[in-house]
């Protein structure tokens, strides 16, 4: 009797351990009191599929749910300017700058980069692959009149685009206007279309033409390009940095800025610095994306 006494005491411990260690468990996983985070971001990280890829390991990890936005960095950080994003994720310093400065004590978190890539015609009528550098690839184009898609929808692509115009000559300023349009180039083959990087990339394919582009989109639609190549990379000019900005409530008194705080810590955590670097590696055999080291 005593045996079973014993037994049955030993089993009621076990149950009301595990009972313990669920309740602290749904605790740790219990949804936040603002679960939602809209994130407002660049068409590279989300069209090159690392942010699908992040999401569903960032919201298991962290209870929150990002609503994601994606487009130019001028359009998404007008997102943010209109209280329509708790999150910032661009790549474009210039304007992120200009954003901080307009006084709301937020911070720039700098936190992984890549490398934009000159792709044209594979025949590459420019020579723009033995170039030194972008600015000289740009020379290059520019001299032999070849056709050059401009994505002239003010996103840090177009920006440094521009950046890398100014350095090779052919225009005077890389600053945008009041109305956050930069300045074009008038000559009959350079396009500014006004689109995104996949459209503007399709256009180029299908006129043979040169145009600037992250590698990560450029790979991930690689299979749709089959007359353009990568005529160069990583050169001096063509570092491109990603950065995260968390709203304030001095912005915006009703931003979720406890989950894009969040989000930026888990961004920057070792969990996500690992899968940031193997993001690529399988479908396309090489690293796309790099986390700064601290």
């Amino acid at each position: 009797m005593k045996k079973i006494l014993i037994i049955l005491l030993a089993f009621a411990m076990l149950f009301a351990f595990a009972a313990c260690t669920a309740d602290e468990a749904t605790e740790d996983t219990a949804a936040p009191e603002n679960p939602v985070i809209r994130l407002s971001t660049t068409t590279s990280v989300n069209d090159s599929g690392l942010l699908p890829y992040l999401q569903p390991y960032f919201e298991e990890a962290t209870g929150y749910t990002l609503e994601i936005s994606s487009a130019g960095t001028g359009a998404a950080i007008q997102a943010a300017r209109d209280g329509n994003a708790d999150c910032l994720l661009v790549h474009s310093k210039s304007q992120e700058e200009t954003y901080i400065a307009e006084g709301y004590n937020e911070e720039r978190v700098p936190f992984m980069y890549n490398y934009f890539v000159v792709v044209g015609p594979q025949e590459d009528q420019a020579t723009a692959m033995g170039a030194a550098s972008a600015a000289d690839a740009f020379a290059a184009i520019a001299n032999k009149g070849a056709t050059f898609i401009s994505r002239g929808d003010s996103s840090g692509t177009h920006s440094k685009e521009v950046s890398i115009w100014v350095l090779a000559g052919l225009l005077e300023s890389a600053d945008s206007d009041a109305n956050g349009n930069y300045p074009v180039i008038d000559a009959d083959w350079y396009q500014s279309v006004g689109q995104g990087m996949g459209a503007a990339l399709t256009m180029a394919n299908e006129q043979l033409a040169y145009t600037l582009s992250d590698k990560a989109t450029f790979l991930a639609n690689a299979t749709n390009l089959p007359d353009l190549a990568i005529l160069l990379e990583k050169a001096d000019d063509m570092l491109n940095t990603y950065s995260m900005i968390a709203v304030t409530p001095e912005r915006y008194a009703e931003t979720n800025y406890e989950g894009a705080q969040a989000f930026i810590d888990w961004m920057t955590s070792d969990e996500a610095s690992q899968l940031i670097a193997a993001y690529g590696t399988k479908e396309y055999g090489q690293q796309l994306f790099y986390v700064f080291e601290e």
